[in-house]
């Protein structure tokens, strides 16, 4: 970590003397010394507060569903498929935060220290607001890369204890001690706690322009106007992270506390981490937050055209910035609308579907017919997952992917075509074209947070801490939230749906169809590799195919998944273990 800290404290002397970032002294640099911010020039600190909104990980596009049971790729190069293949090491990992978040945190903790110091506008109300908002943001973006240090990189060390990562809450320069020892799982959790309370405290709900002065809360003290609020936070700073944002962090992080990988070091209950996710649903009407149209938040092309700058559709709590773009669609396309295949999602995931009744396929009460076994399938499936006969691109091309295709879409044809006999079609957009005598883009964005993700930590959570009817201090069960997302997305719509009628008298069965349904709603988000893991699930299941010939259906092996017990947490990175004495490893890595 030392080294990294000094190359950060390097890049930032670089940077000081850059005139993109600011107006040249009479000498034409500055002090070198990213401590002392020039007090009536605030691009370069806000500059560094910009950093570490630039490092905010997005689990939707990393597509890490290929080292689990839900996806595999074509992509030989893929380091995900080297991890699911057993080269996952102290010393080779992909999902490693470690560099990156703590390098954020530096940039937090410099930000923190300074923020003080500058003179943010002219106006010294408007100066001190601009102070409160942004030490605001640090916090809540210190708590937020804590967490997905945790989620990365805490675990069993070697003597059982159970152990976070170092918190570091002060500026490190070159000559600090980098040689701190790991705090334990409940301690980290603490200081999450704490800066997400020090973020409430000193954001809004939202930034948003206000009608009159009466409406700014009494946090902010007297005698400000309108205009003196707006400029400080209105909707011009849409986009940051609000109150509403920290409160969202705070249920990600007790849910993974809670989780039974994680419970046994820390004093996050299941009710705890149900009452943060209704905290945050509540703000936006509870069970009435669930937006209709959810199931294809991707692809909603009149609601994505129409987004205003930092605004959000009903179904996405915190997004990044929309752009106009093909990767996605370069990338998954089946080879003969021109795209490279890369993501084959797995029987395993398909089979996961239940039918439109809402039974499981292996259900008798279902109605699956092995011989047409997309026919009468929870809608979902087709938004999500192309099948063989689906159709695919701006002209709806149909897609043929049995084995003896006649196309490269065909399973094993060419080194682009699918493995598993499914192409991926969740997120993808498909009015765009990658013909190269027409191609076009389209808008996309990638969400941080969708309110679905907050829906299913509270119905985990609730289901545990109550039972599946329960609801603590809340007014809805996990029952209520399940049926909510089941009804939205067309399952058990025409018999009242008696496969969760039936689960609502058992915590178990509830359990299975909340994890079920996290799992169909949430797939090639990112959140499949780490949920198994704070599950404590089998994490070597097989990834499995189809092989359609003659209208036969035959489930196929297509890749082993290599895990040992101790993957469940990741490692520390080896690099680190080697430099400093002081840090554990997690149990099992070298």
């Amino acid at each position: 970590m030392k080294r990294s800290i000094i190359i950060l404290w390097i890049a930032l002397i670089a940077l000081s003397s850059c005139k993109d970032l600011l107006t040249p002294a009479i000498e034409n640099n500055r002090e070198l010394n990213p401590d002392a911010f020039i007090p009536n020039d605030a691009r370069f600190p806000f500059g560094i507060l910009l950093n570490a909104y630039n490092r905010i990980p997005t689990n939707s596009w990393s597509f890490n569903d290929v080292a689990t049971d839900d996806a595999v790729t074509n992509d030989q190069n893929n380091a995900f498929l080297k991890i699911a293949n057993g080269q996952w090491a102290a010393n080779n990992n992909p999902l490693s935060q470690w560099t990156n978040a703590y390098a954020a945190i530096q940039y937090l903790n410099i930000m923190l220290g300074q923020v003080d110091t500058v003179q943010w506008a002219t106006d010294a109300t408007v100066s001190r607001l601009m102070a409160m908002r942004i030490k605001g943001e640090a916090y809540g973006l210190r708590a937020l890369f804590m967490y997905h240090l945790l989620e990365a990189h805490g675990g069993l060390s070697e003597n059982s204890m159970m152990l976070g990562v170092p918190v570091n809450l002060e500026v490190q320069n070159p000559n600090a001690d980098f040689n701190k020892p790991r705090a334990t799982l409940e301690e980290c959790m603490q200081q999450i706690y704490s800066d997400l309370d020090r973020a409430e405290d000193l954001l809004p709900i939202d930034f948003e322009n206000i009608p009159n002065a009466s409406q700014i809360p009494a946090k902010y003290g007297g005698s400000i106007t309108k205009e003196q609020y707006d400029r400080a936070f209105g909707a011009a700073f849409r986009g940051f992270l609000t109150a509403r944002i920290a409160k969202a962090i705070r249920s990600k992080v007790a849910l993974l506390a809670a989780s039974p990988s994680f419970s046994n070091g820390n004093s996050t209950t299941w009710a705890t981490a149900a009452n943060y996710a209704a905290a945050v649903l509540n703000l936006k009407g509870g069970l009435s937050a669930l937006a209709t149209n959810g199931v294809t938040w991707y692809s909603n092309a009149s609601e994505i055209a129409g987004l205003a700058d930092g605004t959000n559709p009903a179904e996405i709590l915190w997004r990044s910035n929309y752009s106009d773009n093909r990767d996605l669609e370069q990338a998954n396309y089946p080879p003969s609308i021109f795209g490279s295949g890369r993501i084959n999602p797995t029987q395993n995931l398909v089979d996961a579907f239940p039918m439109a009744n809402g039974y499981p396929i292996t259900d008798p009460a279902s109605g699956f017919d092995p011989a047409a076994p997309y026919n009468n399938r929870d809608p979902r499936l087709s938004h999500y997952v192309l099948v063989n006969g689906g159709t695919a691109g701006p002209n709806n091309t149909v897609i043929n992917t049995t084995a003896n295709g006649n196309t490269n879409d065909a399973l094993n044809r060419v080194e682009t075509s699918t493995r598993t006999g499914y192409y991926l079609r969740k997120l993808l957009r498909q009015d765009v074209n990658l013909n190269p005598t027409s191609a076009n883009n389209q808008r996309h964005y990638k969400p941080h947070i969708r309110y679905t993700e907050i829906f299913f930590n509270y119905a985990e959570a609730a289901n545990e801490a109550w039972g599946p009817m329960g609801t603590g201090t809340n007014t809805y069960s996990a029952y209520d939230v399940i049926k909510a997302i089941r009804r939205r997305a067309g399952v058990g719509l025409t018999n009242g749906d008696p496969y969760l009628e039936a689960a609502k008298g058992s915590k178990d069965q509830m359990r299975t169809l909340i994890r079920n349904e996290r799992r169909l709603e949430l797939c090639f988000e990112g959140f499949r590799f780490w949920d198994l893991r704070r599950w404590k699930q089998n994490l070597t299941e097989t990834a499995k195919g189809v092989s359609i010939q003659n209208g036969n259906h035959t489930t196929i092996n297509v890749e082993a998944r290599q895990f040992q017990p101790f993957m469940t947490y990741g490692p520390i990175p080896y690099s680190e273990i080697l430099k400093f004495s002081e840090l554990m490893q997690n149990q099992g890595w070298r």
